[in-house]
């Protein structure tokens, strides 16, 4: 009898074990049914369909589609050992269990040593559109340059990163564009870029250093030249930027990303006593005559010295009776002067027949008087001829607009 009721106490037991045993299986079982029903349509076992962007498919037409990146995370995060990538493939160890791409289209990468891809970013939706501001172009333009500077005071060095170039004008079709970087007056060595090949908007990004003193450089002037390269390998000039730094703010923390239009370079030799460019404007409405001195050119210095300083007076007279006077700032030792400076003189719209401009560039030197290097007049009819009096009506003609013009100078008034 014991037995009996011992044999059945052991059935009971064995029963209720492989009840158990086949709840959890039954269990277990629902769970990768539950799994493979929402994972399915996504083949993990295939890695390279983390390059594909499926979804990104079914959303946009292919015609459309964007190129995808590789999205990278350090292996730092997970502690695992690494083998440094190369040629741009991502390699791990066999005992790693994260999922990795072994096939797909090539990244934009470099090699990525030490991480590795767990998915890809739409780049379109991460590009930050250009100012319009800055892509308006002015009639007749013939390019434009951006570039950013910043100088380092402790290691006194000025750092310059040429970005770009838009809307250039070749004289072929075609184009392959570098730039020269000079920092004037020092007119013998400059820094090149690479050259772009067929294409009229180059992008450069690439930096150039100059060493110059805190001192001296708010003496300097920035010039960037813009060449054309063609088959022959001729270099063709397309334009330039003239950019002083007396007027800027540069400090350690201080980078400034500037624009300018690209400018034809005056390719006629220098007259006698050299030549001076600036721009006219007059408002009818302020009766306001501006005037912006902008360079000067193959100046005769007296002494070939860094202590000679260079400035230009401009002078309203009426009727040959002086007016008004002002001064730019001086510029050291160099006989091509860099000035943009503005000045405003009062002038009623009836005296423009009778009033006129006087600009003279003067060299001075320490305990020396100052020399007159030469000189300029513009004016109606009554004082000028020729380019000086065309400069002068153009400006009446076309009131708020700055009409720029090369003049000779001259000793005689």
């Amino acid at each position: 009898t014991e037995q009996a009721v011992a044999g059945i106490i052991g059935g009971i037991i064995l029963f209720f074990l492989i009840g158990i045993t086949a709840y959890l299986l039954w269990k277990k079982f629902c769970c990768l049914l539950s799994y493979e029903k929402l994972t399915g349509p996504v083949k993990m076992a295939n890695a390279s369909a983390i390059f594909q962007d499926q979804s990104a498919s079914e959303i946009q037409p292919k015609s459309t589609r964007s190129r995808s990146i590789p999205f990278i995370i350090p292996p730092t995060l997970h502690g695992q050992d690494w083998i440094n990538l190369t040629n741009e493939e991502h390699i791990q160890e066999d005992s790693e269990p994260y999922t990795i791409a072994q096939s797909g289209p090539r990244s934009s990468f470099h090699s990525l040593a030490g991480a590795y891809a767990v998915g890809t970013i739409n780049p379109e939706l991460y590009k930050f559109p250009e100012d319009k501001s800055e892509m308006d172009f002015p009639q007749g333009s013939i390019g434009r340059l951006w570039f950013s500077i910043e100088y380092e005071q402790e290691s006194e060095r000025l750092l310059i990163t040429l970005i770009k170039v838009r809307k250039l004008q070749p004289p072929a079709g075609s184009c392959s564009p570098f730039v020269k970087i000079y920092l004037l007056p020092d007119e013998r060595s400059y820094l090149q870029s690479k050259t772009k090949r067929k294409t009229l908007n180059p992008q450069f990004d690439e930096n150039f250093v100059f060493q110059v003193s805190s001192k001296m450089l708010l003496h300097r002037t920035l010039k960037f030249l813009v060449y054309h390269v063609d088959k022959q390998k001729k270099h063709h000039l397309l334009g330039q930027v003239i950019f002083p730094l007396k007027n800027e703010t540069l400090t350690d923390d201080n980078k400034l990303v500037i624009w300018r239009d690209l400018e034809k370079e005056n390719l006629e030799p220098p007259s006698e006593y050299g030549d001076i460019q600036f721009s006219l404007s007059y408002n009818d409405y302020l009766g306001r005559l501006t005037v912006v001195v902008l360079r000067a050119r193959g100046l005769k210095l007296q002494e070939d010295s860094h202590a000679v300083s260079v400035y230009v007076k401009v002078s309203l007279m009426n009727h040959n009776k002086f007016i008004k006077s002002k001064k730019t700032a001086a510029v050291l030792g160099s006989p091509n002067p860099v000035y943009n400076e503005t000045f405003s003189f009062k002038a009623d719209q009836t005296e423009l027949d009778t009033a006129s401009l006087s600009l003279s560039v003067l060299q001075s030197i320490k305990g020396e008087k100052t020399h007159l290097l030469g000189r300029v007049v513009v004016g109606p009819f009554m004082y000028t001829r020729r380019k000086e009096l065309e400069h002068w009506n153009e400006m009446i003609s076309k009131p708020k607009e700055l009409v720029k013009r090369w003049h000779a100078l001259c000793h005689s008034a």
